[in-house]
């Protein structure tokens, strides 16, 4: 498969990208500062482009059959976060415009602002107040992607991240903003961004959660 990957550069995006070219598959690396990525091999390309430019972006989206998106934007205290959703309005307009209909994008447990009810006290008091300007941001993203007809996207909800290589640990998946146990809790609240990788990876041949949003975490 020919894959473009946003946020390349980035702990995700650097293990998608191995593990992409690992798996025989094309990869454009579509980032800001090529310098940042050091991975070099003969299926792999690196582009500079702006992301919230649709006419930058389209030029790299020519020729892809899926667009896997890892990018991230750090916390604001002050401001509110609006990188997901001004950089998702450019890539949505430049995969229309480059006749690509394929995306997997990657949020975050408890993005839906009342998920985090079940939580334990110290994810629900302390680290979801901490990090909610992202959270509704990309609440937002989610939200914008849901009214979009010619896009088959999916979302894809982590939990915590640990920059981990991939594991051959069993992904357990959920349609929703968190995986429960049996008691409707959520489970462990950490994975390897390995992993993470791996599963959006093998979304791009399924078509499982075409135009929804799961929740995952290993077993």
């Amino acid at each position: 498969m020919k894959i473009a990957v946003l946020g390349a550069t980035g702990q995700t995006g650097q293990f998608l990208v191995s593990q992409a070219l690992q798996q025989g598959h094309i990869v454009t690396a579509v980032v800001r500062n090529p310098a940042k990525l050091a991975a070099q091999h003969d299926n792999l390309k690196v582009v500079e482009a702006n992301i919230f430019s649709p006419d930058s972006l389209k030029s790299h989206f020519r020729g892809v059959d899926v667009v896997v998106s890892c990018l991230g934007f750090p916390i604001s205290f002050f401001y509110s976060v609006t990188g997901y959703t001004l950089s998702m309005s450019a890539v949505i307009t430049a995969m229309q415009e480059a006749r690509v209909n394929r995306l997997i994008t990657m949020t975050s447990w408890y993005t839906d602002p009342n998920s985090g009810t079940q939580s334990s006290y110290l994810i629900r008091f302390l680290l979801l107040p901490m990090i909610r300007s992202i959270l509704t941001n990309m609440f937002e993203m989610e939200q914008f992607l849901q009214s979009v007809d010619d896009i088959n996207w999916t979302v894809v909800r982590p939990p915590g991240l640990k920059n981990l290589p991939s594991s051959a640990l069993e992904v357990l998946s959920h349609e929703g903003y968190f995986v429960p146990d049996g008691s409707g809790r959520p489970m462990g609240s950490a994975m390897a961004r390995g992993d993470v990788a791996r599963f959006m990876l093998s979304l791009i041949n399924s078509n499982a959660w075409v135009k929804r949003g799961v929740a995952i975490i290993t077993k």
